[in-house]
């Protein structure tokens, strides 16, 4: 059974543009068209666009998405060269989180400072903003 580009965004919770986009990048397999000029998939894509918004939720970029589809269709030692892309993202996510921290910590210091309302020519959120060097301290 054919579907169309609507029925496959509708399904797989993207939108069409999105489609149109993965398949120029060459995520998607470009669909068959009838005659009349409509695009035409298998009902595959649904899963294949939600491998790919899947990978996307948990941080990977379109780039590494296209290496794990990739991966995806040969059987063999995939699941190594799967788990060693795992685990280097998920030093990423650890780094990304202790950047989320320092600027959370950054952000209650600065919060904190403005024990009272002053002008805003004398706020030292303000103030530590136009001095980037003093921010990550």
């Amino acid at each position: 059974m054919a579907l169309s580009i609507g029925q496959v965004a509708t399904a797989a919770d993207v939108n069409i543009q999105t489609i149109r986009y993965y398949e120029r990048r060459g995520l998607f397999p470009t669909a068959k068209r009838t005659p009349a000029g409509y695009r035409q998939y298998a009902t595959d894509a649904v899963a294949r666009l939600r491998f790919i918004k899947h990978a996307q939720d948990l941080g990977f970029s379109l780039n590494e998405i296209e290496e794990l589809l990739g991966l995806r269709v040969r059987h063999g030692a995939a699941c190594d060269a799967v788990e060693r892309k795992t685990r280097k993202k998920i030093e990423v996510v650890r780094q990304r989180i202790r950047d989320l921290q320092r600027m959370k910590r950054t952000l209650e210091r600065l919060a904190a400072s403005c024990t009272a309302r002053r002008p805003t020519d004398d706020c030292p959120i303000l103030e530590v903003l136009e001095d980037h060097d003093n921010i990550s301290h």
